[in-house]
């Protein structure tokens, strides 16, 4: 372990991240009854520059009025880019005490994240709140991913990072125009000499960005969560890019449908038998201890203080969720 020792965020569930277009009053009042982890009032990409201002209202209007239970509840703000972003974060924290974080999209380098945090600094100081604003990082750039590193470090506020797997295709200009899922194209051709003979093995077009955004999140105590998945007709696709992730090491993904909020709840919650496991691994291990081994088999295999640590996130999660194990 380095001596360098960082401090993890402060632990949310955020299995399921539902997207909801503040544009919209019917939607945000299903929201509140809906059983995602968190919560997001969108005012930026699915909200029309005529509609803004409204949408703005609107967020406020329901962060005061409705009832959101333990949700996690956050506003996605329009970028820095915008005449839209300052109002968006000066009229929604000061008027909404419930809030508990700031989506930032397109963050493309550390000043961006300064900007926002001394503006939400300065309002807490005003408004004289105990209650500290998280930040969620949105990487949905090649100028973002460029720089995730130095930006999971920029501020103690960033709590979680995901993936705009979207935008980050536009940015890179990938040669798709599907919002996640995988591209007919990006593979390999094995084998040789007659076609029929001769197999193509589909690749994770995006496994290099949502790799490289997890160690940046795990170095510096953040959670990784995966982005939308744009063909909410297809929950078996959404599914197993879901189950991707989660073997990555991701802890949630975003539902653009309510379809897709109980497949994130399921995806990446631990199963029974991986509870089981892990408390097999953690009790073989105990019992090693007192005989004074480090290492030890279990069903073959070897089991050492990796083993324990991998066992005890798992555990951990569980907890978490309130399962039984």
């Amino acid at each position: 372990m380095s001596a360098t020792i960082i401090q993890p965020a402060a632990p949310r569930l955020q299995r399921s991240q539902l997207a909801v277009p503040a544009s919209n009053v019917t939607f945000i009042e299903k929201a509140s009854k809906a059983r995602a982890d968190v919560i997001f009032l969108d005012l930026e990409d699915a909200v029309a520059p005529s509609e803004k201002v409204a949408a703005r209202r609107n967020a406020i209007v329901a962060l005061n009025d409705l009832d959101w239970g333990q949700k996690t509840v956050q506003v996605r703000v329009n970028g820095l880019d915008t005449e839209y972003m300052y109002r968006d974060v000066v009229e929604v924290v000061e008027a909404c005490p419930r809030l508990d974080m700031l989506l930032l999209p397109k963050i493309g380098v550390t000043a961006d994240v300064y900007a926002v945090d001394m503006l939400v600094t300065q309002i807490e100081l005003a408004k004289k709140r105990s209650k500290r604003i998280g930040f969620e990082i949105l990487i949905e750039t090649s100028l973002g991913m460029s720089n995730v590193e130095a930006i999971a470090a920029s501020s103690k506020r960033i709590e979680a990072m995901s993936f705009g797997v979207g935008d980050y295709a536009a940015s890179t200009r990938a040669r798709t125009t599907i919002i996640g899922g995988s591209s007919p194209d990006y593979g390999m051709l094995v084998g040789q000499g007659d076609p029929a003979d001769r197999q193509f093995h589909p690749g994770d077009l995006w496994h290099y960005a949502q790799s490289r955004m997890l160690v940046a999140c795990r170095a510096y105590g953040l959670r990784p969560i995966d982005g939308p998945f744009g063909d909410y007709s297809d929950p078996l696709s959404y599914e197993n890019a879901a189950r991707r992730a989660a073997a990555l090491g991701y802890e949630g993904k975003w539902a653009i449908h309510p379809s897709q909020i109980e497949l994130a709840n399921s995806v990446f919650s631990p199963r029974p038998e991986e509870i089981f496991a892990a408390k097999r691994i953690l009790n073989t291990m105990s019992e090693a201890e007192r005989a004074g081994r480090g290492a030890v088999s279990l069903d073959g295999r070897l089991i050492d203080i990796a083993s324990i640590k991998m066992a005890e996130n798992l555990i951990g999660k569980a907890t978490q969720l309130g399962l039984a194990y």
